[in-house]
């Protein structure tokens, strides 16, 4: 494989889902919090196509779902739902326009990762895509078209910004593990190759030219297979990490992953002062011997996951502190 391209990342942003159900202010709040880092938000609260899994199958190339009562599934032709996801992410997309104008920062937008959507869609007999390979090719296609087209949607609509793709992949560990559990709730379907997860990865990945980012807010977040992949950084809950972890974590961060570290909590909570909110991340880097001047150079602050439940003024509060964190971490790495 060529070698990867590095790239800059700034030093704090949101993960992607916000509380309420108006655009407007929830694109303020995105790109208003971040002076470098904005985001495409995603705000699930107004219903289904707003939800993570409605809003990626509204991006899919010749592939549509509808709800059913057992979630979203595959069928013939788009129908209401189809169009719903399709109205809720163009409302997205002129709120982001509207408060981003002369803007020339980075904005990352997020979509649910070829294995998530996998273990989440069914297909017509109420299994999950998962259980059939064939699909789930055609599947990673899909989704790397649409994300293909989407993209350049955001380009023209943001023409000075870098942007940055997320891929939101909660269920990747238990594909690789073999725990998405079958229609029935009896059995679970059987773990896929590794190499065939990396693969479709690979491929989505490649759509972008810029940097891609994997988000996963589960514990045992298969570091290497990532990097492998060719994700630019990697988007976890902090508090989930354990000192198993330390050398996939210490080998990524030497191979130039950046890790997108969220140590803010996603719903209300007290906050503690900013030096505090990244104590752990100063630790963690004192145990695995790394300088600690790399620290900004390697860490971008954010929530644990969405902000989508929490209070809307908990929400500002969180990505403030994210950015006030950030830079306790930049003056003071020690």
């Amino acid at each position: 494989m060529s070698e990867k391209r590095r790239f800059n990342f700034g030093p704090a942003t949101g993960v992607g889902s916000l509380p309420g159900e108006d655009a407007l202010e929830a694109a303020k709040t995105a790109v208003g919090s971040f002076e470098t880092f904005a985001f495409l938000p995603e705000l699930p609260a107004r219903g289904p196509g707003a939800d993570m899994i409605g809003r990626t199958a509204g991006l899919l190339v010749e592939m549509y779902a509808r709800v059913e009562p057992s979630g979203w599934r595959l069928g013939d032709r788009p129908g209401r739902d189809t169009r719903r996801a399709h109205a809720w992410l163009r409302q997205d997309l002129d709120a982001l326009e509207e408060h981003t104008q002369g803007y020339e920062g980075q904005v990352k937008v997020q979509a649910v990762g070829p294995w998530t959507l996998a273990a989440a869609l069914e297909m017509r007999n109420g299994e999950a895509v998962l259980s059939d390979p064939g699909a789930a090719r055609d599947l990673t296609g899909s989704l790397a078209e649409g994300l293909r087209n989407h993209l350049a949607e955001l380009r023209r609509r943001v023409p000075g910004a870098e942007i940055v793709l997320q891929l939101d992949e909660p269920s990747l560990t238990a594909v690789l593990r073999g725990q998405i559990r079958t229609a029935s709730g009896y059995r679970t379907h059987r773990a896929v190759d590794r190499q065939v997860v990396e693969a479709a990865l690979r491929e989505v990945i490649a759509v972008h030219d810029g940097p891609v980012v994997v988000h996963s807010c589960a514990p045992d977040v298969p570091f290497a297979l990532l990097r492998r992949s060719g994700a630019a950084a990697v988007s976890f809950d902090f508090s989930l990490l354990t000192e198993r972890d330390d050398d996939a974590v210490g080998e990524a961060v030497e191979d130039g992953l950046r890790l997108f570290a969220g140590v803010v909590p996603g719903t209300d909570a007290p906050l503690s002062d900013p030096a505090g909110s990244v104590m752990g991340v100063r630790t963690l880097w004192r145990r695995l011997g790394l300088s600690s001047g790399l620290l900004p150079e390697a860490v971008t602050i954010t929530p644990t996951c969405g902000l989508a439940g929490a209070t809307p003024a908990y929400a500002r509060k969180a990505l403030a502190q994210c950015v006030r964190a950030a830079t306790s971490l930049a003056d003071n790495p020690e």
